[in-house]
């Protein structure tokens, strides 16, 4: 199954500083992959992905989150919930490792 995936304005600014930041450039790069893995197969081993169970979404949406690295040092992850509509996938923030 196929997803669409859309950014809540955290998310998108996020994603936005990583893009503008030279030093970050092999983040994004892990995040970028991490995302389009997201949108084909959810169920990647790569993906790690898990219930959260700290916070819910705007309108009690279980809350998953998903790697986009493993084993560093403040390794960023994805949040993100099902919904708002079939097939799409919210994604909450993108952000190194709570």
């Amino acid at each position: 199954m196929t997803f669409i995936l859309e950014f809540t304005k955290e998310a998108l600014a996020d994603l936005n500083a990583l893009k503008n930041d030279p030093s970050k450039k092999r983040i994004l790069k892990d995040v970028i992959k991490t995302l389009r893995l997201m949108e084909t197969n959810l169920r990647h081993p790569s993906l790690n992905t898990h219930e959260f169970h700290n916070f819910k979404g705007p309108n009690g949406e279980k809350v998953f989150e998903a790697y986009a690295q493993q084993k560093t040092s403040g390794a960023y992850r994805i949040f993100w919930y099902y919904g708002p509509g079939k097939n799409v996938i919210s994604i909450i923030t993108i952000t190194p490792h709570p």
